[in-house]
């Protein structure tokens, strides 16, 4: 067995709201499935964050990343917009109260019957980055407005995405533009992607300044480029920051996009919903690994632990993510002896491992195991292999949060957890603020939480 070696974290929060939810959870001597705990007042927090550090830039939230309703329509009432891939999530931003020109169609290779039910909708934003998808959509929307999108890659990202798409900037997009010409097509800007969980914050330089040579050469074709869509790549971990990136992409936007007429957006996805959703698995068996010593005296060598969920559900995120995960353990005991272990998914394939081998505390049947930061591209990745069921979501919150959530989202109330205690931090939720003169649409369908962009304050009604 290759040996990996993992940090155990012992510095975690265990008197959170989301920890209580989970420890009353499990008290319940029928509650074995695995669930999860998704902490909406993350979203708006998130939210703020990105308010204040990229205050030009208007976030469309990736809705691949986490399709949860509650999830869209809580960014909606806070007056984000979305980038959708298919008609299906297309369909599903429409269905929260999303005006269509709130949506941008950002995938550069779409099938023939999306780009159709794209014009049905209305939702004519969209990217492309070949030949034929100009020709389809000449066929199918020739009133669209056209993104063009560039490769620009990051050195260093979690899931790297300029093999499949984006055209080089120097040898494939002017050529691509003059066959937008020929055609007639409405192109408005640029966009890149330069890779999701990007790790190489001054890649957004380069790519800000890519964009504005390819606006210098639409010109002269006589298109009049006002969009610039900087994509996605924005970590959203515990751990991790906005800051960095956000002030190259500031110097960058201010060094070659000083012009305010330009409106700029971008793609975020884990960076609002990664912290927002909590993990709880439990260990439904195991097994000793043995050996015999030259005395003949058997000692164990390794334990294997099986828990409810695996690499075919929430752990998708471990393949097709390139994400470490962390156990956490809801009822550590100090006393316990550490030994060397493996944690597995419940399925019957050999695949279905979580983690390889760490150093674990002893652990017995029933035991709960706690992963945070799980909210990023794994439950709309989950299946249901073997029989096992996907995690069921519960939405934790204050009281005060849930008077204002109660009329926004449309989840079943049952799975709502209310925390009677206070916070343990300063309330905050009605004192959002916000840079002032950012354009915000207010949805109707619902009683919404909407920006005032005379106070600049968070106002529900």
């Amino acid at each position: 067995m290759k040996i990996k070696t993992h940090e155990f974290i012992e510095n975690v929060d265990r008197t959170s709201n989301t920890w209580k939810i989970i420890k009353q959870m499990t008290k319940n001597v029928h509650q074995e499935e695995a669930f999860y705990v998704c902490n909406l007042r993350e979203i708006i927090e998130k939210h703020k964050i990105w308010l204040s550090k990229l205050p030009r830039i208007e976030p469309h939230y990736a809705v691949k990343c986490n399709d949860d309703i509650a999830i869209l329509e809580v960014l909606a009432s806070l007056g984000a917009c979305f980038d959708c891939a298919s008609k299906s999530e297309i369909s599903k931003a429409l269905s929260v109260g999303i005006n269509p020109e709130r949506i941008i169609f950002a995938n550069p290779a779409k099938p023939k019957s999306h780009i159709q039910y794209a014009a049905d909708v209305g939702v004519s934003t969209m990217t492309f980055d070949n030949e034929s998808e100009l020709y389809k959509i000449h066929d199918l929307f020739p009133n669209s407005k056209l993104v063009i999108r560039l490769r620009i890659d990051a050195t260093d990202a979690q899931c790297p995405l300029g093999m499949k798409f984006g055209c080089d900037p120097v040898k494939e997009a002017p050529k691509l533009l003059r066959v937008a010409q020929f055609l007639n097509l409405n192109v408005i800007g640029v966009s890149f992607h330069v890779g999701s969980g990007c790790r190489e914050p001054e890649v957004f330089k380069r790519a800000i300044r890519a964009s504005r040579e390819i606006f210098n050469y639409s010109s002269t074709l006589g298109f009049n480029f006002t969009l610039l869509d900087i994509g996605g790549g924005y970590p959203g971990g515990k751990d991790s920051s906005l800051t960095e990136i956000a002030n190259v992409v500031n110097n960058a936007l201010d060094e070659f996009f000083n012009d305010l007429n330009i409106r700029i957006i971008a793609e975020p996805g884990r960076f609002y919903v990664t912290t927002a959703y909590t993990l709880a698995c439990n260990i439904h068996s195991i097994r000793k690994m043995t050996d015999e010593d030259s005395e003949g005296n058997t000692f164990e060598t390794h334990r294997m632990y099986y828990i409810n969920d695996g690499v075919y559900g929430s752990f998708n995120c471990i393949l097709y993510d390139h994400q470490a995960v962390t156990p956490l353990l809801l009822n550590e005991d100090p006393t316990k002896k550490m030994v060397s272990s493996s944690i597995w998914g419940p399925t019957c394939d050999g695949l279905d491992q979580i983690i390889e081998n760490m150093s674990l505390p002893e652990m017995e049947i029933g035991d709960w195991m706690v992963f945070e930061d799980m909210g990023a591209y794994t439950l709309p990745v989950a299946s249901p292999f073997n029989g096992f069921p996907v995690p069921k979501v519960y939405y934790g919150m204050t009281q005060e949060d849930w008077s204002v959530f109660r009329s926004i989202i449309t989840v079943n109330q049952d799975d709502v957890l209310i925390v009677e205690e206070p916070l343990s931090e300063e309330h905050e939720l009605y004192n959002l603020k916000i840079p002032s003169g950012l354009p915000v649409i207010i949805p109707a369908r619902k009683k919404s939480i909407a920006f005032s962009t005379n106070s600049a304050e968070l106002m529900v009604g």
